[in-house]
């Protein structure tokens, strides 16, 4: 029986500080609870939403109805705050970690939570990492950029360090407000801003050195590592041209093969390509749930139409896809 895990998905605990209010920083999010609940940013309105967003209970009965045994439940992306101080961006996400481990512990085993840290300052990211594993937290979420570093920058050098030595799983993920695009809005943003962004942080892990210094990271990016897997094979042709090693362009390949995607791409035509470029055993399935109205069975749809054509591998490609390729990134395959 294939064991269905829901690798990218966002849950808003209750509760957390109201930093925009004491601030006055209209950057800092929220969440309003009642007959209209709704994620806001300082007073203005970032995203209505469903009760399922913040409330694990309703949250399992839809896993229940949707046929999914596990899911991953990340913070939302605008709440990684890595443009606020140091200080204060840690004393928010220390809450919201709080929050995301109590939703996984009292969901008996369905919700599996990932944390978040204050990367801005490193001495601190790495201490809360610690505490997000003595939470029982499987993993950490981070952003393709934090306040304007690449993954590569030499600050970030002992966190990949912790990251490798204790196993602890990377997902990054872009924020809304995409940095790499010349047109504001829908749907440049989402659909090519947030996509760019997440190419160069993949560009960072693999040509800025920090997969050759870190072989053993197990490092995920969402919505199909964005448009990385047509960039790779321009950025490895000059990075060749470049290189006095003759097998340089082999030896990019290899290290874009230590990382994982999700298949939240919305075609199935993609599918191939993810398969081509990071191998059948590191795509798995995510719906970013509970965001898109495609819910879980537009994104399980486009898995099952790859797998029928028979281009990917078939129902083992489906069915590692849908589970047990996110357990052994999650490394609790056993």
């Amino acid at each position: 029986m294939t064991v269905v895990v829901d690798i990218h998905a966002h849950h808003f605990p209750e509760g957390l500080p109201d930093l925009a209010a004491t601030t006055g920083d209209n950057r800092w999010p929220s969440l309003v609870v009642g007959d209209e609940p709704r994620f806001m940013r300082g007073s203005e309105l970032f995203r209505k939403v469903r009760p399922v967003a913040y409330d694990a209970v309703e949250r399992v009965a839809e896993l229940d109805a949707a046929g999914v045994d596990h899911q991953v439940i990340s913070p939302v992306p605008v709440t990684l705050v890595d443009w606020a101080p140091a200080a204060l961006a840690a004393e928010f996400l220390a809450a919201q970690n709080d929050g995301l481990a109590a939703a996984a512990a009292g969901s008996d085993g369905r919700l599996l939570a990932l944390g978040a840290l204050p990367l801005q300052d490193v001495d601190l990211a790495i201490a809360e990492m610690s505490r997000c594993r003595q939470m029982g937290m499987v993993g950490i979420e981070i952003t393709a950029m934090v306040d304007g570093r690449e993954l590569d920058d030499p600050s970030f050098l002992p966190f990949w360090e912790v990251a490798e030595s204790e196993g602890v799983p990377i997902f990054i993920h872009p924020v809304h407000q995409a940095t790499t695009i010349r047109r504001t809005g829908q749907p440049y943003e989402f659909g090519i801003g947030m996509h760019t962004d997440t190419a160069l942080a993949a560009a960072a892990l693999v040509y800025g050195g920090v997969l050759d210094r870190h072989p053993d990271l197990r490092v995920a990016l969402s919505h199909g590592c964005g448009s990385f897997a047509w960039t790779h094979p321009r950025l490895r042709y000059m990075a060749a041209r470049m290189s006095k090693n003759p097998d340089e362009g082999a030896r990019l390949d290899a290290l874009v093969k230590h990382l994982w995607v999700d298949a939240l791409v919305f075609d199935p035509g993609v599918i191939d390509v993810l398969v081509q470029r990071f191998g059948a055993d590191h795509v798995m399935y995510g719906t970013d749930h509970p965001f898109l109205p495609e819910g879980f069975e537009g994104p399980r749809a486009v898995l099952t139409e790859a797998a029928e054509r028979g281009s990917t591998g078939s129902s083992a490609l489906h069915d590692g896809c849908m589970g047990a390729n996110a357990m052994k990134f999650l490394g609790l395959d056993s």
